[in-house]
């Protein structure tokens, strides 16, 4: 379907509010703590000079010393730029529809929240939007300029896929960012077959997974017999809010949540749940201050 001026409007609105309001966030609460609480690339071949006493023995450099007859080392420096790539889930349970609005605010605000954050910090940020595809690459740039591409590209894409095929874009991301750098994962990961990537993503990246969760993901509701759709597959249930049904409800998610954070763990990546009842902003400081 194509946009109107006014929906094109209204995306612009949307896109200054998010900058304006990470913009005061940033300032007001992350002071500084973006860059000391992710692991960088760590360290960058700098320069040779010539040997000096106390100079570990370990850096001399046997090419430039045999050539000159005299002893060279090497000399490194750390790598101040960082990397920052964000996997962005906008699959059909994480799009926006009735009642279900503030699922996606939230992966938004999180995600202007990260960009602007690298942004400010002069590093490098890209993204990758996916379903059950990858629906849209942003390549890894730097500036405000580029932020707000990002930004305004998640409030406009339109997914051809339904479904969510995260192992797929781990994998993507995996072999496509040439240097080590930070993979952030926006998604509900209410999916299967994605961990065996997700070790491999973190053995070169540091790797951090935040499930976006909705009150539906912790507590079904008392109501009647009520006809559910999967947004993702489009199957429809019959579901009960009787109290049977909403003690298994609960006991299914709270076995999931579990099983999530376990595996997460086990592969070295760091996890991070945001419901949408919170303040985004918030959940990122204490995780930044936790992790340091």
């Amino acid at each position: 379907m194509a946009r109107t001026d006014s929906d094109y409007a209204r995306l612009i609105q949307r896109v200054r509010r998010l900058e304006l309001t990470s913009n005061r966030l940033i300032d007001n609460l992350f002071s500084g703590q973006y860059r000391s609480v992710f692991r960088g690339p760590g360290i960058e071949f700098d320069e040779v000079r010539e040997y000096s006493d106390g100079d570990d023995a370990r850096l001399i450099d046997w090419n430039v010393t045999s050539r000159m007859d005299r002893a060279f080392s090497k000399t490194y420096r750390e790598e101040r730029e960082m990397l920052l790539f964000l996997l962005v889930d906008v699959s059909g349970s994480l799009r926006p529809f009735e009642g279900m609005e503030s699922r996606f605010d939230t992966e938004a605000t999180l995600l202007a929240l990260l960009t602007f954050a690298a942004v400010r910090n002069n590093d490098r940020v890209g993204a990758a939007f996916f379903s059950d595809r990858i629906e849209h690459w942003v390549p890894p740039l730097k500036g405000k300029k580029h932020g707000l591409r990002i930004i305004q590209d998640l409030l406009s894409v339109q997914p051809q896929g339904r479904g969510s095929d995260l192992s797929l874009a781990l994998r993507t991301v995996g072999e496509s960012l040439p240097r080590r750098g930070i993979c952030v994962v926006l998604s509900d990961f209410k999916t299967s077959n994605y961990y065996q990537e997700l070790r491999l993503l973190a053995r070169r990246h540091d790797t951090v997974a935040i499930r976006i969760v909705d009150s539906l993901d912790v507590e079904f509701p008392k109501s009647g017999i009520l006809q559910l759709e999967d947004p993702e597959s489009g199957r429809e249930i019959l579901a009960s809010g009787s109290k049977a049904y909403r003690n298994d409800y609960r006991y299914f998610w709270q076995i999931h949540r579990k099983q999530w954070l376990r595996e997460c763990s086990r592969r070295g990546v760091s996890a991070l749940e945001v419901r949408t009842d919170e303040d985004p902003a918030r959940r990122l400081i204490h995780f930044f201050r936790r992790r340091r």
